[in-house]
């Protein structure tokens, strides 16, 4: 059994590399493995999503501390999911 969760560890792990973490249903702790993304930044991530859903990776700039600059540094490691 032990095995099996270590496994289906490393698989979403290499889930969330290949399409990026997926900013509607990451947990905090995925949110803070995101470059710029500290405990603030994640709690602000997850009650505007609480609110909106993200349509798509450019409306992570809606929430507050969350700008061009940091947009840019973590684009390529964010999705949406559908």
């Amino acid at each position: 059994m032990k095995t099996l969760v270590r496994l289906l560890a490393i698989f979403a792990i290499f889930i969330s590399f290949a399409f990026g973490v997926d900013i509607n249903t990451a947990s905090k702790k995925e949110l803070m493995n995101l470059d710029g993304i500290g405990d603030k930044k994640a709690d602000a991530i997850i009650e505007y999503r609480a609110k909106n859903k993200f349509k798509s990776i450019e409306d992570i700039k809606n929430v507050d501390g969350i700008g061009d600059k940091l947009y840019e540094k973590i684009k390529k490691d964010i999705s949406v999911g559908q």
